[in-house]
């Protein structure tokens, strides 16, 4: 076997290569319509999505909104970057554009949106009453309130005028096929970039009850807003009777390709739809780690275990995290150097939190290797300072954009012999 570090980060690198869309969207598209078609999306991948498509059918009529970084040479697509986790006024700029190129289609036009992870901050339109300024409060509020994704994304759907079915109901009646790739657990649509174009059944009353259950600090804008009756356009809605939403890409498909770049290995799943408290994570899988190193004997095939999903992070301090990378942390301090694991977590769209950083791997040395120059692993994980502590010892995976995302990976190797 290669060198842990090195054997990790090729199964990191295997498992966004299947979700890049330029070698897995084109067989999900049907020929190019006679008519008129627009094609329309938001997300980290969507502009490597829309390249897909033109390398496919040919220069197209369109609007994709991207992350600032994340942009890709289209022959007819016009592709804007914006911010994200955080939206900014070009986000907001673009996805007004958006709903006019839309508005106004006929029934025999056809629309091809492409929606990927980031497309909650990216598509931002909101509410009246409400101004972008609120909306990026709310935004950094939930991203460090440890919410899980789907109780963000209600929150988000009742404060827009283009999530939740309604980026959908602006083209009708014109014929729309919606092409995704997921990054949430459980892969439900309604939840992919806050489903623009997915009906809703929830309410604005469970938005404030999110709100509240996670002690999140709103401007009384957003109170008010969600006071009032919501705009999501729920399932059944006839305005979504002509669209068709295909997921096709997802975490389950890239932990797959991994565990068959690791058949050397006895691989375990632990599943594609984690979710939860990073460091809580951590804990359990490394107590499971633990055990099964236990029980190796020297002529054992090591044990691979691999997981995906999307934890999350309570912010407490002011350092610089994300979940990935404290998933780590926690990890190597509950392993306390255990001389037979190893471990590596990434996300698979290249930024973990906010930081241009996919995320971190761990050995057996790391904890020795951080109190040899000073670091702390415990303060550092008490502020939330995970990014620092991996770039003092040398241990960040940086990829840079990876024009895909489908969650976070993790995978940890139990040597049976060091």
């Amino acid at each position: 076997m290669q060198d842990p570090a090195t054997f990790l980060r090729a199964l990191f690198d295997r498992a966004v290569e299947v979700a890049d869309p330029m070698r897995s969207l084109a067989r999900y598209l049907p020929a190019k319509p006679a008519g008129r078609v627009v094609v329309i999306g938001a997300g980290k991948a969507s502009a490597r999505m829309a390249e897909a498509v033109e390398a496919a059918w040919g220069p197209c009529d369109g609007l994709v909104i991207t992350r600032y970084g994340y942009g890709r040479p289209c022959q007819g697509i016009e592709i804007v970057e914006a911010s994200h986790p955080v939206p900014d006024e070009a986000g907001a700029r673009a996805t007004l554009r958006m709903l006019d190129l839309v508005s106004g289609l006929g029934p025999d036009d056809f629309v091809l949106a492409l929606i990927s992870g980031g497309a909650s901050a990216l598509l931002v339109a909101p509410v009246d009453g409400v101004t972008l300024e609120d909306k990026m409060q709310v935004n950094s509020a939930l991203l460090a309130s440890g919410a899980p994704i789907d109780r963000m994304n209600t929150v988000r759907k009742h404060l827009s005028r283009v999530k939740g079915g309604q980026l959908a109901a602006a083209a009708h009646p014109a014929r729309m096929l919606c092409l995704m790739i997921s990054d949430v657990p459980g892969d439900d649509p309604a939840f992919i970039g806050s489903g623009p174009t997915v009906g809703d059944a929830s309410t604005p009353a469970e938005a404030l009850a999110a709100l509240e259950r996670w002690k999140i600090v709103v401007p009384a804008s957003v109170t008010l807003a969600l006071s009032r009756p919501s705009r999501v356009i729920p399932p059944g809605d006839p305005r979504l009777s002509r669209v068709e939403n295909l997921i096709y890409a997802a975490p389950g498909q890239s932990l797959a390709a991994a565990a068959e770049l690791a058949r050397g290995c006895d691989v375990r799943l632990l599943g594609d739809a984690l979710e939860g408290e990073a460091r809580a994570v951590a804990a359990d899988q490394a107590r499971l780690a633990k055990a099964i190193a236990a029980g190796l004997r020297p002529a054992d095939r090591p044990v691979l275990l691999l997981s995906g999903g999307e934890l999350t992070v309570t912010r407490r301090g002011d350092g610089i995290g994300g979940p990935n990378a404290e998933f780590c942390l926690a990890l190597a301090l509950e392993l306390n150097g255990h001389p037979l694991i190893h471990a590596l977590a990434c996300d698979t769209d290249g930024v973990d939190g906010a930081a241009e950083v996919a995320g971190a791997i761990i050995s057996p040395a790391s904890l020795a290797n951080a109190q040899a120059l000073g670091v702390n692993a415990v303060e550092s994980l008490a502020r939330n300072d995970a990014h620092s502590f991996f770039a003092a010892i040398g241990a960040q995976v940086v990829s840079g954009p990876t024009l895909t995302n489908v969650n976070d990976f993790r995978a940890i190797l139990v040597l049976a012999s060091a």
